[in-house]
């Protein structure tokens, strides 16, 4: 796993952010209006793929066969 960067909810993902990942990071970040405090992001790479994981356990990846997945970490658990 490779570190990438962490920014808080609401703000402008950073450069290292995939273009891909940008309408379902906002769409999960639409569900948050009115948090405070607003919950970070953590951007890693996982097997060459990037992971975006807010503080609140929702995760927006790309999948193997490239498509954008949202899932939360709990749903780890039930699989």
């Amino acid at each position: 796993m490779q570190l990438g960067t962490r920014w808080t909810a609401g703000a402008t993902p950073p450069a290292a952010v995939p273009a891909e990942l940008h309408p379902q990071i906002a769409a999960v970040e639409a569900s948050l209006a009115g948090a405070s405090p607003m919950p970070r992001w953590t951007l890693t790479w996982l097997e060459r793929r990037p992971v975006a994981e807010l503080d609140t356990g929702v995760i927006v990846t790309i999948d193997a066969g490239g498509a954008v997945v949202v899932r939360h970490d709990v749903d780890d658990e039930f699989a």
